[in-house]
């Protein structure tokens, strides 16, 4: 009998048949409702169920009241997150000619280009803004116009690994005394090292630092248990610095030591689906509002990013050929934005901003894989996560339709029968009536389908009225010094800007002091600070407009005498009383300081 769902999660629990004083009490709750509404709802969600960002129907996002972007529509913040990201940490540990060896293994692995395609530098504020809008209930990102994500033919041509293959999979968690045997038996370590090395790192894990310490010496002049035992620690430095980088920032876990036991079956395992699942799950944990650090392979969700949104965050690299990693492609680079900016940038996204099939031109050397199609469960070990190809049909060139509700992942402890249906993958691809039409256009999808995503999703992650903009209003309110602080390119327009008007302000002093002086109305006001544009500081007073009529005629001064002699200088006027008299007095004495 296949096990029941309870509000979309699978449960194995034996039903129990109510008593009769739980039905009379039903009855009576079913009566009693309509009239005495129920108010022991979370607070949370009643307010999240009517924003304007919200989404009204929770039948797909049923946590989002826990979501950091929920606390953010609620006035709260989060700093962008800690990065932990070894790039920098596998050039310590090269494997040149000296340990050619210990190379081919590795490129038999098919891990080889986790060498050369790891990115150095990641940005902050940008995978934080993406981050902010993982749902973990459906393994997308919630965009305004629809769901994406990072698919198995995303990891696939972006880290050319392996997709296909046995499950990672483990059996239970490891204990510290079963991860001091693996560290004896498969590193030749000795007991007493093992275990001060594992208590150190307080888990079942060892520093990655430890393992260039004691193997990165080792060449193919040693004995073959010496490669052996290298290679190995070179295979766990490799997964620990990319594929399953953790929170820790500093170890690995010796759990994956299992995994190179016999070094000619590395090769077997879907390395990239491995992969996928341990990112989906920490892309989900820093989705909690109290968590401040993100880990995974954050090259490919850099690299991913730089795929589909090129025009906005990308920096190509010119002498990239296509035979490489999609990876390579790409120069990091720390995106100047801040946090809260890139929030707006990605409120604002639309359709013709992403490149729906980015690896058109990767075809040729890297085809299409059609295990990409599967829809069901990949697993890392214990870590089990859905994957939903048909929430994500544009990206694949197919027309978005409105997609079934997502299942729950079952128990890890159910590890052999995700296997079985991970082998047998064919079987479980999305037949062709679940794929669609193809696409006439990019980003294609049913008519009804914005409906129903603006109904279930939370589209918009900046409230409205906590947004920085670039509108009269916002800008104008705030100090000189502080006028654009979320864009650094439009800081520097406002300052070319600001130092335009003080010139043009200067000559029109100059041109005004060899001129007959004008009158200067004393019934205008300084304008507001909605009426300035958002470049003018804001003791800068303009001058009035030429529709207000002129003061009446016993106001005005008499006119000055013409000096006899030119060549004498000419004395400044006196100063009016009025806003221009003000403006003509700020002038001068910023000219002085200058001068």
């Amino acid at each position: 009998m296949p096990p029941r769902t309870r509000g979309g999660y699978t449960s194995t629990a034996p039903r129990r048949r109510p008593t009769g004083s739980e039905r009379r009490r039903r009855v009576q709750l079913r009566e009693v409702e309509p009239e005495h509404p129920r108010h022991d709802r979370d607070e949370t969600e009643e307010v999240l169920e009517g924003a304007p960002g919200g989404p009204i129907d929770r039948c797909i996002l049923r946590s989002f009241h826990k979501h950091v972007a929920a606390k953010i529509w609620l006035g709260e913040d989060r700093a962008p997150l800690k990065l932990v990201n070894h790039g920098a940490k596998l050039q310590l540990w090269e494997l040149d000619v000296e340990r050619s060896r210990i190379y081919e293994t590795v490129q038999r692995s098919g891990l080889a280009p986790l060498i050369s395609c790891s990115h150095r530098v990641a940005s902050r504020p940008m995978l934080s803004a993406f981050c902010e809008r993982w749902q973990p209930e459906t393994t997308t990102f919630h965009l305004p116009f629809g769901e994406m994500t990072i698919t198995l033919d995303d990891v696939a041509s972006i880290l050319h690994i392996p997709i296909t293959g046995s499950m990672i999979s483990f059996s239970q968690p490891l204990r510290v005394d079963d991860a001091n045997a693996l560290l004896v038996e498969l590193l030749g370590t000795i007991d007493v090292e093992a275990s001060r090395e594992t208590e150190q790192c307080r888990s079942p894990s060892v520093q990655l630092q430890w393992l260039r310490e004691n193997f990165s010496t080792i060449t193919d002049v040693s004995s073959d248990d010496d490669i052996d035992f290298a290679t190995r620690a070179f295979l766990l430095h490799l997964v620990g610095c990319t594929l399953f980088a953790d929170k820790s920032a500093t170890s690995v876990g010796v759990v994956y030591l299992e995994l190179f036991r016999d070094l000619s079956m590395v090769g077997s395992y879907a390395w990239g689906a491995a992969c996928l699942a341990f990112m989906y799950r920490q892309l989900t944990i820093a989705t909690r509002f109290e968590v401040r650090q993100l880990g995974g392979y954050l090259t490919l969700l850099q690299a991913w990013i730089y795929e589909h949104f090129p025009e906005m965050f990308s920096s190509p690299d010119m002498a990239y050929i296509e035979s490489r990693p999609r990876a390579l492609r790409w120069r990091p680079h720390v995106i100047p934005d801040s946090l809260q900016s890139l929030r707006e940038r990605l409120d604002r996204l639309q359709i013709s901003d992403v490149c729906w099939e980015p690896y058109v031109d990767h075809r040729a050397e890297h085809p299409f894989p059609d295990i990409a199609w599967f829809s069901g469960c990949i697993k890392c070990g214990l870590v089990v996560e859905p994957y939903h190809p048909e929430r994500v049909l544009r990206q694949f060139g197919h027309i978005q339709t409105i997609p079934p509700r997502p299942f729950a992942p079952p128990r890890p402890d159910r590890s052999i029968l995700l296997d079985q249906y991970w082998e047998r993958w064919t079987d479980h691809v999305l037949i062709d009536h679940s794929r669609g039409r193809r696409c006439h256009y990019s980003g294609e999808s049913v008519a009804e389908y914005m409906a129903w995503y603006d109904r279930i999703s939370h589209r918009i992650v900046q409230p409205p009225h906590l947004r920085s903009g670039f509108t009269t209003d916002a800008r104008s309110s705030l100090p000189s010094h502080t006028a654009s602080t979320s864009d650094s390119r439009n800081a520097r327009a406002l300052r070319l800007l600001r130092h335009a008007h003080s010139i043009l302000a200067g000559s029109d002093e100059t041109s005004a002091s060899h001129s007959t002086p004008s009158p200067a109305p004393a019934s205008h006001s300084t304008p507001s600070p909605a009426t300035r544009p958002f470049f003018c500081p804001p003791t800068f007073v303009y001058p009035p407009p030429a529709s207000v009529d002129p003061p009446p005629a016993s106001v005005e001064p008499p006119p000055a005498a013409v000096d006899p002699h030119p060549s004498s200088p000419v004395a400044p006027p006196a100063p009016a009383a009025g806003p221009t008299a003000s403006t003509t007095v700020y002038v001068r004495s910023k000219r002085k300081k200058k001068t």
